[in-house]
């Protein structure tokens, strides 16, 4: 089911792009809000992004996926649900299938329009491109290229005003393609650093049709794929599947491991750590081929005054790692998490070859990468594989064909 969605229309939404990517690029800013043949562009810098094309027959299509938080979301409708045959597919489809597409909103026949969402889903478009979404919006997002951190300094309300009344000449110059050099020069040559390049400025207007003479790019109409995979599980979904898996899963019988000179030296390390200085002293760690981590337990190891910082860490880290070598077996493999509680006299130890165990805090959104479990299970005979092997499969998070 679709939806209608109030956005500005895409030639006024495009001028508003092409006019502060220029802004941007006249003072080395290139590649924030940016236009090249295939359109505008908006990278950020947590790695959220969005794309806006136009079409002829007065189509658009805006797209884009948020950045830092995308693995760890609960899966979005697909935002492809419904879209009309003419978008660009060879694009948009591996950008689904990877779970890195958070919208898509197109533009037909006067109206802007997107999937449904359920109640309680944003998906992150009106925050990534709110400058665009007002007049306002847009020159107040001008005006702060001047007097953003680490530039201007405004002497007073009124060089604020002549800062808006420049961002707001722009902007009207953008809208009716009369775009020139003058217009940047008014707005950032009082700019000492960085320094107006107003060459590089004016190419981007050209570029974008903001100039007389001049046309915004347009790309051609895609074709709908005969079949494309839809996913059914985010990427946090697809994790916590796993993970859950583990934690409800028990250990398989396997010999001890070796006694050896790493685990040794380990837990003498431990004991001189006692925080208490008593010998007790408490490691929960985790381990994989690629990366180690530790969790605070009973009696964590403590710090030496004078030391460097996070040098007890890597020490750690150091020998957690020789232990895990020194106990790996070709045919049962290595373990993935590792307790040991010692004491003055005495030490207890835990090893969890096949499952989480309950002493290792899940905060719901960190864990064992999939990838780096699928390298440690390969390592392993086959009849040392837990159950939940089956579920790093990449194809656990998509739907059938379809």
């Amino acid at each position: 089911m679709l939806t209608d969605v109030d956005l500005p229309a895409p030639g006024l939404l495009w001028t508003r792009w092409a006019a502060l990517g220029a802004t941007l690029t006249g003072i080395g800013h290139a590649h924030v809000w940016s236009i090249d043949d295939h359109g505008a562009r908006r990278d950020d810098r947590d790695e959220s992004w969005a794309r806006f094309a136009l079409l002829e027959g007065r189509r658009a299509v805006l797209y884009g996926g948020r950045g830092h938080d995308s693995t760890t979301s609960d899966s979005p409708p697909d935002p492809l649900t419904g879209a009309p045959d003419w978008l660009p597919w060879a694009e948009l489809a591996p950008l689904a299938e990877a779970g890195r597409l958070g919208f898509v909103i197109w533009h037909e026949n006067g109206r802007w329009s997107r999937v449904r969402y359920r109640d309680g889903f944003s998906d992150g478009m009106t925050t990534l491109l709110a400058p665009l979404l007002g007049t306002e919006n847009t020159v107040t997002a001008l005006a702060a290229v001047v007097t953003g951190p680490g530039r201007l300094q405004l002497s007073g309300p009124a060089q604020r005003d002549e800062v808006l009344e420049a961002s707001e000449r722009l902007l009207l110059a953008a809208i009716r393609t009369e775009i020139s050099p003058a217009h940047f020069e008014e707005l950032l040559g009082r700019l000492t650093d960085p320094v107006l390049d107003s060459a590089a400025a004016m190419a981007v207007a050209v570029r974008g049709g903001l100039t007389p003479g001049t046309r915004a790019p347009r790309i051609a109409a895609g074709q709908r794929p005969p079949m494309r995979r839809v996913r059914r599980l985010s990427q946090g979904e697809h994790d916590r599947l796993v993970w859950g898996a583990m934690q409800e899963a028990g250990e398989l019988r396997r010999p001890a491991p070796p006694v050896t000179e790493e685990l040794e030296s380990l837990i003498g390390w431990l004991r001189e750590r006692a925080p208490g200085g008593d010998g007790r002293c408490t490691l929960l760690a985790y381990a994989d081929a690629t990366s180690v981590s530790s969790q605070p337990g009973e009696h964590p190891p403590g710090d030496r005054a004078g030391e460097e910082r996070y040098a007890a860490f890597r020490r750690l880290t150091e020998m957690v790692r020789a232990v895990r070598r020194a106990e790996s077996d070709p045919r049962y493999g290595r373990w993935l998490y590792l307790r040991i509680e010692t004491s003055e006299t005495g030490v207890r130890i835990e090893r969890r070859y096949d499952s989480w165990p309950s002493w290792w805090h899940d905060d719901g959104v960190s864990g064992p990468w999939r990838t780096n479990l699928q390298e440690e299970m390969d390592g392993r005979g086959p009849a040392w594989r837990p159950t939940w092997v089956a579920l790093l499969d990449p194809e656990t998070a998509y739907r059938p064909i379809a």
